[in-house]
């Protein structure tokens, strides 16, 4: 299959859209999320997501379908929360290698059906890591600013067995991603790098962190540029950020990353900002309006959505971007 780094320098990629949201529409009971195998678990199971990769694994298959047919050039995995420490809430900590493994595994067979019938347009699988739920620069107690919920060392350990799975599972890239904490980020590229030396294998990565509100800082305070400053000792493919915000707010901060990187730069915001009810109201063709001005101003390499958005959105998207080049500067980081 032809390289991700030598696509990346022809055109601008479709990541997919979001998985969570497509989930919603099947209004899965808490029986759905127990499955048989579950239906004894002692602790409410409803909203975890990543174990549907378990007890629903024909939807998680259709949804990535879903995405590949929209025009998706890059799957995610189901596994935003697949570490031991997102999953304590579950009481699933043991599960944490299968579910990854698993999810991987979907993905994989789906976005290999898609690319035997079209060759020419090969499909890839990224490693979903998300952020777990706890912060390692922030006290979680106002009265105690000096306490940590998590450490470093604890996050490397959890992120090195999720990778572990992803890579076995049969990923192509592993996508570090929606990182309010770049603390926690930098555990996870620690965990990836041991993973990779230990394994002897050249995994792609790619880094998405999250501007949380308008005074455009990560949730751990840090600015587009700190950000990037703080990540950029990786050998990474590419840098960027999706959620918090909607298309059009990303644009300052893209536009910090595309002129101080040589890194591949990557976008996938949310479907505008919530409504007063938590749900997103901007349409495939607004939102594909705002996206084109990133290609218009050469800003990014790699274009998709995050909260809110569907196959519509992503199909958007993957019609826009063909009458559009890749940013450019990738000389350095892309040979």
């Amino acid at each position: 299959m032809k390289d991700i780094r030598s696509i990346l320098k022809e055109r601008v990629l479709v990541l997919d859209g979001a998985m969570g949201t497509m989930l919603q529409r099947y209004k899965f009971t808490e029986e759905d999320f127990r499955g048989d195998r579950f239906k004894d678990w002692p602790s409410p199971l409803q909203g975890n997501n990543d174990l549907l990769s378990l007890t629903q694994p024909e939807a998680i298959a259709t949804v990535h379908a879903k995405y590949l047919e929209a025009g998706a050039d890059i799957i995610e995995t189901n596994t935003f929360s697949g570490t031991t420490i997102a999953m304590a809430d579950y009481h699933m900590e043991d599960l944490v290698y299968e579910l990854n493994y698993e999810s991987a595994r979907i993905a994989r067979k789906v976005a290999d059906e898609f690319t035997a019938k079209e060759p020419d347009k090969p499909r890839f699988v990224a490693g979903s890591i998300g952020p777990t739920n706890k912060t390692a620069s922030m006290s979680p107690d106002v009265n105690d600013p000096g306490f940590r919920a998590v450490s470093f060392d604890e996050l490397r350990i959890a992120y090195k067995q999720q990778v572990e799975a992803l890579v076995d599972g049969g990923v192509d890239l592993l996508l570090v991603e929606t990182i309010f904490d770049t603390l926690n980020a930098k555990a996870a590229l620690f965990a990836i790098e041991e993973v990779k030396e230990e394994r002897k294998v050249d995994v792609p990565v790619m880094v998405s962190g999250t501007i949380t509100d308008a005074s455009g800082r990560t949730l751990s305070g840090q600015t587009a540029e700190a950000f990037l400053i703080s990540v950029s000792h990786i050998p990474i493919l590419s840098v960027g950020f999706n959620c918090a915000l909607g298309a059009s707010q990303l644009v300052p901060h893209l536009e910090v990353l595309s002129s101080k990187t040589d890194f591949a730069v990557s976008a996938h915001p949310n479907a505008g900002l919530p409504n007063a009810f938590g749900e997103y109201d901007e349409t495939p063709e607004q939102m594909a309006e705002q996206i084109k001005e990133y290609l218009e101003k050469g800003l990014v390499n790699i274009v998709g959505g995050c909260c809110g958005t569907t196959p519509e959105h992503i199909s958007a998207m993957a019609s826009l971007v063909k009458g559009f080049k890749p940013r450019k500067s990738l000389a350095n980081s892309l040979e």
